[in-house]
């Protein structure tokens, strides 16, 4: 294998090793070869997205000598993390099950790593394990030709910023790899849902990927769509940031205490699951909640039939893990109100026939997956919500490979770097670039 990476892995980070598109093979489908400016061939792998998840499995295959590159369309490693977060966000589980392969967090960061602190981690990771992403490089498509991946790209020249779309360059580069990870995640692009007369509000309108702190809303009166941990959240730092803040509740959740008797309820559910039935722990947990809470539903948030973490190895959704919300909403200081029913020039119309002026609206509607805006890939991928179809799968056909799509955050990005590393190391080994024991 350090043979290989001698003589092959080293080209695959060197801008140099690249060559003219008419020298190669026209690829199955696709854009034509006559618009592409130039072919970069890596002998290993191409990594789309530099978030924990891509910068994972480039350490980790730098470390077994298997050349890679890694392509992000911003300017640095992590952007959602870094320029799409509000600044209160900590992490929600504790810090033993967010760490990335082969390095724990430093001990003198608290539980609960803040944002920062976790991005200063990741920074740290990348310069120890020399991951250097190509930056500013967009992919607009990717493809299996029967032989290898080709993901063609384009230069970023202008950032997406305020809604806007990215601004691309002219000239088109190919990287040709035989295995693709994509690590672009679960979360790439904020879901802005339609509503009804959005359009007609005159006030301020914003997704919650552009919220930052409360400074400036003081005695405005807030509106907060959603009540993921998202909404929960800013939804508590308006109302410390004296704003009016109030929540659209639109389906059943699940909220739990972060800690339970001092100890994570994220933890101690993992621990006794080693043990019991998934309903069983939802049913402990859940009774745990209500000797905190009280009924949930009392304050106009109504939990599902099914218990948390059953409903999170079902759907995916993922329950809510309070830091001082739900104490706010008990206050009055924060108001749930139900779905909204429409916009008007200066408020909404809830679907409960009354109505409420606002002067700000923030969308806590999520994020999305944006695989299927440029993978032609059809079997591993679903085209409907961009993640694999099956589950927890992370290995699909032709070198194809998905990591942080598992649905169990950063815990689940590990295992799924660790098994794609393993695979391809295996697969090279199959294919005779291991180190002769004679040499």
């Amino acid at each position: 294998m350090d043979c290989f990476a001698e003589t092959e892995g080293k080209r695959a980070h060197d801008p140099l090793y690249q060559r003219r598109a008419a020298a190669a093979a026209t690829p199955a489908t696709g854009v034509p070869v006559d618009d592409v400016d130039k072919v970069v061939d890596v002998p290993g792998a191409v990594i789309v997205g530099a978030g924990p998840a891509g910068v994972a499995v480039g350490a980790l295959l730098g470390l077994r000598g298997v050349a890679y590159v890694v392509l992000e369309r911003c300017g640095c490693i992590a952007s959602l993390w870094r320029h799409s977060t509000y600044d209160r966000l900590c992490l929600h589980l504790p810090k033993r099950f967010c760490e990335l392969p082969l390095r724990p967090f430093p001990a003198s960061f608290p539980e609960y790593p803040t944002r920062d602190q976790f991005l200063g981690y990741l920074d740290a990771y990348a310069r120890e394990f020399g991951v250097e992403p190509v930056f500013r490089r967009a992919v607009i498509s990717a493809e299996y030709d029967g032989e290898s991946w080709w993901v063609y790209t384009r230069e970023v020249v202008a950032a997406a910023a305020g809604g806007e779309q990215a601004v691309l360059g002219c000239t088109m580069t190919v990287y040709r790899s035989r295995w693709l990870v994509v690590a672009t995640g679960e979360n790439a692009e904020p879901v802005v849902p339609e509503m009804d007369g959005a359009g007609r509000f005159k006030g301020q309108m914003m997704h919650s990927s552009e919220y930052r702190n409360g400074d400036g809303y003081a005695g405005k009166k807030v509106l907060v769509v959603g009540c993921g941990n998202s909404g929960m959240e800013v939804s508590l730092d308006l109302c410390n940031h004296n704003a009016r803040a109030s929540m659209v509740v639109r389906d059943t959740v699940h909220v739990l205490p972060r800690e339970i008797l001092g100890f994570s309820t994220f933890g101690l559910s993992m621990w006794l699951l080693r043990w019991l039935s998934v309903q069983t722990v939802d049913w402990l947990v859940l009774l745990l909640s209500f000797l905190v809470f009280g009924d949930t539903a009392r304050l106009g948030i109504p939990r599902p039939s099914l218990g948390p973490f059953e409903l999170k190895s079902v759907s995916g959704k993922t329950p809510v893990l309070d830091v001082g919300t739900l104490a706010k909403i008990k206050s009055g200081d924060i108001k749930v109100t139900p779905a909204i029913q429409c916009f008007q020039e200066h408020g909404v119309e809830f679907v409960d026939g009354s109505t409420e002026e606002f002067d700000v609206v923030i969308l806590a509607t999520g994020y999305k997956s944006n695989v299927p805006y440029w993978l032609k890939e059809k079997e591993f991928f679903s085209e409907k919500d961009g993640f694999p179809r099956k589950g927890n799968a992370w290995k699909g056909q032709n070198g194809l490979y998905a990591v942080g799509f598992s649905r169990r955050g950063l815990s689940g990005v590990s295992m799924d770097a660790n098994n794609i590393v393993q695979d391809i190391v295996q697969r090279l080994h199959d294919m005779g670039y291991e180190r002769s024991e004679n040499n």
